[in-house]
């Protein structure tokens, strides 16, 4: 199947554990303001975790500008008009890393335990999986706990740790923990004949 027709295949609305509706839909251009506002919303500590300045409103306002959604695919879960959750598959077009997507994920404090963060995660693995992909993986500082424990139940295994290996965005070290999931392709997706 065809990333395109996969991107069609991702719900569109679904119930979180406490009863909320809760829509899903891929990042549009319109919604830079409201994604800085999501990051902005995030704890202060938690920022340190990201590779980018997501409180930067150029670096927002250029992913806005920007989308490639087959190559990063961002899906927002929103809830009451507010950006709550963001999930993203990001891939490589090309060279020796190509067939393998990574996903992260951040949820606003409030919405957590809720089921959104893991929904959001499996629509990607299973855009990833009809996409074509063989594997997908997330990345980690070792204080991630949480995530860590999250993907895992969605069957990501742990792959490599090591001690005091990235940094920071105030410089500090941290250990580094890829985590990855081989994707079997659906028989009907594949392509057989």
């Amino acid at each position: 199947m065809s990333f395109e027709l996969a991107l069609k295949e991702i719900a569109t609305n679904f119930t979180t554990d406490d009863g909320v509706e809760t829509k899903i839909r891929p990042l549009e251009s319109s919604d830079d303001k409201a994604l800085l506002g999501f990051f902005k919303n995030l704890p202060e500590p938690e920022l340190m975790f990201f590779k980018h300045r997501v409180t930067d409103s150029d670096v927002i306002k250029g992913w806005c500008e920007n989308i490639i959604l087959d190559v990063n695919l961002p899906l927002l879960a929103i809830d009451e008009g507010k950006i709550v959750a963001v999930a993203t598959l990001h891939q490589n077009k090309g060279g020796w890393k190509r067939h393998i997507g990574r996903i992260s994920c951040s949820v606003l404090p409030k919405h957590r335990q809720k089921g959104i963060a893991g929904k959001l995660v499996q629509e990607l693995v299973d855009v990833a999986r009809m996409g074509g992909l063989q594997k997908v993986e997330a990345e980690f500082i070792d204080q991630q706990q949480g995530g860590q424990k999250m993907f895992a139940l969605l069957g990501f295994t742990h792959l490599v740790e090591l001690a005091d290996y990235v940094q920071d965005m105030q410089a500090i070290n941290h250990g580094y923990v890829l985590m990855g999931m081989d994707l079997m392709t659906d028989e009907e997706y594949a392509g057989m004949g």
